[in-house]
């Protein structure tokens, strides 16, 4: 059967008959004065209220729990550009696990456009119903642009999850990989494959959490990327400047030559032989689904750590770890913005959470463990607060 094929007796459709979310009330109607109340004319003096001060609204109505979910389904999954119809499952199935893990209501927002403009537009045009936006499968390069003139525009968290949340969680595994084998963040020479929105993330958020620009090497599908390459994007361009301190060249098994750490978030395949030509003792997260970029058994021949983005290997590397508690954390101290230093403490409060039991099997927590939102949640909030970025 095609993967296109509607299978009423599968599994999967039968879940997803009717949809994945509903709307219910959170108050009473059983009278005329529940009516009054929640409706007209009661209602009129909740309204008058937020019209003389605007922060009302966090209290009064949904806005302090509530976030969109918002995408032009360009980059959906491994599926790529299906469209915004096909892709509301999985913007309900994101708004699932908000409510699961965060206790974050979340509203699936489709839009019928992939131009930058009209996408900035629309959700400036949303932002009063919602505490928060989450960006989802949006394609690179035009996700950066799209994020940065949100983030600029509203003063609600605007936070990609392909770029930030995978970052977070990177950064986590990588703390405990490290404490693991007795390594230092600043010591380790790490090797990127792939330059898109969670390649550049990953790339500027392990330095924020201490790796040394000058010991990454990104590479792309052309290669490494640095001054040497022509027509490079803006987000490109800004890692040639920031990356590959001893100026290589060439392909990603001259990226791995040495390297201690090989994070995949490229979908491409790595030869074993260049895995092989990594320094003793290393580290690799081959992060693409449903095909890592090298395999878990491959990787383990040559490497002490190895994680992935399946939930059929150990030490899977997956976005619910952030995003519900960054969320939660943000909407609690009611935040304008997610800061490096939020993201940060949010990666710290992750590699927390397993932080005394750690082994090669287990350097990040499980992603149903019911710690691990509220103690990023926490720590999102105070980092908040501390960095001053608060209504």
């Amino acid at each position: 059967m095609s993967s296109s094929t509607v299978d009423p007796a599968d599994p999967v459709f039968r879940l997803h008959q009717g949809g994945k979310l509903a709307v219910a009330s959170t108050v009473p109607l059983h009278s005329r004065e529940d009516l009054s109340l929640a409706y007209t004319p009661g209602v009129a003096r909740v309204c008058a209220a937020i019209a003389a001060d605007p922060r009302h609204a966090d209290d009064y109505t949904w806005v302090g729990h509530t976030v969109a979910v918002v995408t032009d389904g360009s980059a959906v999954l491994g599926l790529g550009n299906i469209g915004p119809r096909a892709a509301l499952p999985v913007m309900e199935g994101k708004a699932v696990l908000f409510k699961q893990f965060g206790g974050v209501d979340a509203v699936p927002i489709c839009l019928n456009t992939q131009d930058v403009d009209e996408i900035v537009a629309a959700v400036r045009a949303l932002a009063p119903s919602f505490g928060g936006i989450n960006l989802e499968d949006i394609s690179a390069p035009r996700c950066f642009e799209v994020e940065r003139r949100l983030d600029g525009a509203l003063d609600i968290p605007v936070f990609h999850d392909d770029q930030h949340g995978t970052a977070i969680v990177v950064l986590a595994a990588l703390r405990n990989a490290a404490v693991l084998l007795s390594r230092k963040l600043g010591d380790l020479r790490v090797a990127i494959s792939g330059a898109g929105a969670a390649g550049v993330a990953v790339t500027k958020m392990l330095v924020a959490g201490g790796v040394n620009p000058d010991q990454v090497v990104v590479c792309d599908s052309r290669g490494i990327i640095g001054p040497h390459r022509e027509g490079l994007t803006s987000a490109k361009a800004e890692l040639a400047e920031l990356t590959n301190g001893d100026g290589r060249r060439g392909d990603v098994a001259e990226a791995l030559r040495g390297a201690d750490v090989l994070i995949g978030v490229s979908g491409g395949q790595i030869p074993e032989a260049a895995v092989a030509g990594m320094a003793p003792g290393g580290i690799v997260f081959a992060l693409a689904n449903p095909t890592p970029e090298v395999q878990p058994e491959v990787a383990a021949r040559h490497v002490a750590v190895v994680a992935t983005g399946r939930s059929d290997h150990p030490n899977q590397i997956n976005n619910v770890l952030a995003f519900p508690g960054v969320f939660r954390g943000a909407l609690d101290a009611r935040a304008t913005r997610v800061t490096d230093g939020m993201k940060v403490a949010a990666a710290d409060a992750i590699a927390g959470v397993v932080a005394d039991s750690l082994t090669p099997e287990a350097i990040v927590p499980s992603p149903l463990d019911p710690r691990v939102a509220p103690a990023v949640a926490e720590a999102v909030a105070e980092a908040a607060r501390r960095g001053g970025v608060t209504r």
